[in-house]
């Protein structure tokens, strides 16, 4: 709620300069200025002088507005997750760009959101809303990643492994998780970056190491990768990218499987907890996921392959005080208890530093 003056229409119907105002009512003509501007509300004492010299009542001089403030202007956002006119979006300022991440509710509540899209490349901010330097933006796949949000100010973009990189590699994310191996040597995470990004330009830490398989309904007859040839089961697949579609395809070329037998493998969910989800929800008879995402459900898990998942954090931005926090709750032992027991995770590398 504003305030409004009419300092100024009353004191011209008076035929009073702000100078003779200003003496007569013991302020500085300044003063008069300012508040005839609307850049200065006078305390008690002042209003009163002011009103008695101008012989009218205070609320003659000020009054409340109680209509709502005018709304900010649309400001220039890069979406880098889909978003349709109206959608709520999050907000986070990654080097010079405004970085928008869509949202969608949750059950029964309104999704966290800062603004509202407004057209191509543009959203609308909520009244009041004050951008918080020390926000991350962290894109990847791992449900853990949720529980930083509870002690760091975070938006997360869901993504595929290798589409975290590449936005980190174009300056769009803070942070990349990532989990995935190099076929040639077996090891996890850091030969891809060594290939996408120059040395020493940028810091690699582990979050977690964790299990990936075959998630199914509990008494499922499904046991094993060669169970899922044949249309009798119906699979949830992972978009391209994605380690948990390499995964599968790993396996089903040992197996000597061709994707071409398995029902539905060109059905895609967008993450391990969606891909969860459907079989929960009876949409699916199968998928490969975490562990993590099989206990958020209540489902079975068979154990395919053991993974680390680590941080890729770009050494522009490795000294901000939000990382640095980042790091440090990486490090507390409460965080990694958590961890264990809500996620089903290996923490004993936790934050470790494979590439400083």
């Amino acid at each position: 709620m504003e305030t409004r003056t009419h300092l100024h229409k009353i004191r011209e119907r008076r035929g009073l300069s702000a100078a003779a105002l200003a003496k007569l009512a013991g302020v500085t003509r300044q003063t008069i200025y300012a508040i005839e501007a609307g850049d200065y509300v006078p305390n008690t004492t002042v209003a009163l002088q002011l009103a008695k010299t101008l012989e009218v009542r205070v609320e003659e001089l000020f009054s409340l507005d109680a209509g709502f403030p005018s709304p900010p202007k649309p400001v220039p956002v890069d979406f880098i997750t889909p978003a349709r006119g109206g959608q709520p979006v999050q907000l986070c300022r990654v080097g010079n760009r405004m970085i928008g991440v869509s949202t969608a509710p949750q059950h029964m509540m309104f999704p966290a959101a800062d603004a509202i899209v407004v057209g191509s490349g543009k959203a609308q901010t909520f009244p009041g809303e004050i951008e918080d330097p020390k926000r991350l933006l962290i894109a990847g796949c791992d449900p853990g990643i949720s529980l930083l949000s509870q002690h760091l100010d975070l938006v997360i973009a869901p993504s595929t492994s290798q589409r975290a990189l590449e936005w980190l590699k174009q300056g769009k994310v803070h942070v990349a998780g990532t989990h995935l191996r190099d076929s040639s040597t077996g090891h996890y995470n850091l030969p891809v970056v060594k290939q996408l990004f120059p040395r020493g330009t940028v810091k690699v830490v582990t979050f977690a190491i964790w299990e990936q398989g075959l998630v199914t309904r509990m008494g499922s007859p499904i046991r094993r990768v060669e169970d899922l040839a044949g249309k009798a089961v119906r699979i949830v697949n992972r978009e391209k990218g994605a380690g948990s579609r390499a995964v599968l395809d790993q396996h089903l070329l040992a197996a000597g499987i061709s994707s071409t037998q398995l029902n539905r493998y060109d059905r895609i969910a967008a993450g391990h907890l969606p891909a969860a989800q459907a079989v929960s929800h009876g949409e699916a008879d199968c998928c490969i996921a975490t562990r993590s995402a099989a206990r958020a459900f209540g489902l079975h898990f068979i154990p395919l392959v053991t993974e680390r998942y680590d941080l890729v954090i770009h050494h522009q931005y490795a000294n901000l005080p939000a990382i640095e926090a980042l790091l440090d709750l990486l490090n507390r032992s409460s965080f990694r208890h958590k961890l264990e027991l809500l996620a089903g995770y290996d923490t004993a590398h936790t934050g470790e530093v494979l590439i400083g």
